[in-house]
């Protein structure tokens, strides 16, 4: 081989290395980063932050450990647990616990946020499902930008492995898949003795049962039965129809919702497992998160934020037994389904609960003020709502 031809192969060989080298160090940095905690600004109305580990210790500074946050009045009255990010991916609920946190203030009784619960699943995303690592907002008047994570359904594998061949519900003794086991809407009511999971879920079950209420967010695809409803058991079905008809009524609203009942054959499910195991009146709402569906197309912003997809239109308009729907359970078109829009459907779902459980229990309220409002967050968007970011 001629000195030229080496010469030549070794720089290609040194290139090659240079590259990967490159490619390595910025992988990594991705990886690293999914560790950052964005950003959680305690409101006027935190009166106590602490951590998920100081009710559950074996949690404490680990990947399940989560921020908890209290929004207490001067006065007693009846308490709501308010969750977001039980399943990560579903952002809605997340952004508007974090909503909370930074704009309500309590003047008679408690609301407890846990805006990460499931907080392990900030941490990771599927690299075949394309999904976006988090989502920025631009605050008015230039007060910045604030981001959020996008997660996955699941804990991640890193911090519970490996996935048993078959998940066993405690205390039930349901069998699912193995997998199920990072799912914290399966683990419930949880055990203090258990897998990460499992301790996480135990250790909001004690919130749960200090609380009047309890309100899980979730979102769901378009084409799932269970989308823009409430979820309950036998014991909170009359707090969750008299929200519901609240919702209906709104005259600045008018926010349309359908009624589920808990499944009594499917455990691990907050608003299963707290009612049974716990005296508060647990409630779960689903709004439709086109990004998480099979029909979606590309993940951009105009899908993850905007709500807007091409094919769940083209889904609307074929035919099927309901031809107002088509193919789907929830009406669509070139609107979609914003993310302002299920945010504000979530805060005014928990308003709706508060006020219904304020009708029934006019002895003991729970009173709030400051609380965004559906069309105000709608119309002006998430950013109007969040605090500037702080301070580095």
């Amino acid at each position: 081989m001629a000195l030229s031809d080496k010469i030549r192969e070794k720089k290609q060989a040194v290139a090659f290395l240079a590259g990967a080298s490159a490619i390595a160090i910025a992988a990594g940095a991705i990886f690293v980063s999914m560790w950052q905690a964005e950003p959680i600004v305690a409101g006027p109305g935190v009166t106590r932050q602490l951590m998920l580990g100081n009710i559950e210790r074996s949690l404490y500074g680990g990947p399940g450990d989560t921020p908890v946050f209290e929004l207490e009045g001067e006065k007693p009255g009846a308490s709501i647990l308010v969750l977001g990010g039980t399943h990560p991916q579903e952002i809605a609920g997340m952004i508007a616990a974090t909503l909370i946190v930074e704009n309500v203030k309590v003047k008679q009784g408690k609301i407890t946020v846990v805006p990460q619960a499931n907080r392990s699943g900030f941490t990771w995303t599927e690299p075949m499902e394309a999904y976006r690592h988090h989502i920025d907002f631009k605050l008015p008047d230039g007060k910045g930008t604030r981001w959020f994570r996008v997660g996955m359904r699941l804990a991640n594998p890193v911090d519970q492995w490996p996935d048993p061949d078959l998940f066993v519900h405690y205390p039930t003794g349901e069998q699912m898949v193995g997998h199920e086991s990072r799912n914290l809407n399966r683990n419930h009511p949880g055990r203090e003795d258990g897998w990460l999971v499992a301790r996480v879920s135990h250790g909001l079950t004690q919130i749960a049962a200090q609380s009047s209420m309890t309100f899980d967010q979730h979102e769901a695809q378009p084409e799932y039965s269970v989308v823009n409803a409430f979820v309950a058991p036998e014991r909170a079905y009359e707090l969750a129809g008299l929200a519901q008809g609240k919702l209906a009524s709104n005259r600045s609203a008018r926010i349309p919702i359908t009624m589920q009942k808990s499944p009594v054959n499917l455990h691990g499910l907050s608003h299963r497992e707290f009612n049974d195991f716990t005296d508060t009146l647990a409630v779960l709402a689903e709004t439709a998160n086109p990004a998480m569906g099979r029909f979606r197309g590309k993940l951009s912003d105009e899908l993850v934020v905007g709500g807007k997809d091409a094919n769940y239109v083209a889904a609307a308009k074929l035919k099927s037994d309901n031809p107002t729907l088509g193919r789907l359970f929830v009406r669509f078109d070139e609107n979609g389904w914003p993310l302002d829009v299920r945010v504000a459907r979530h805060l005014a779902s928990i308003q709706a609960i508060i006020n219904a459980y304020n009708d029934l229990h006019p002895e003991n309220p729970l009173v709030v003020e400051n609380y965004p409002d559906y069309r105000a967050v709608v119309e002006k968007g998430i950013g109007a709502f969040l605090q500037p970011p702080p301070k580095r």
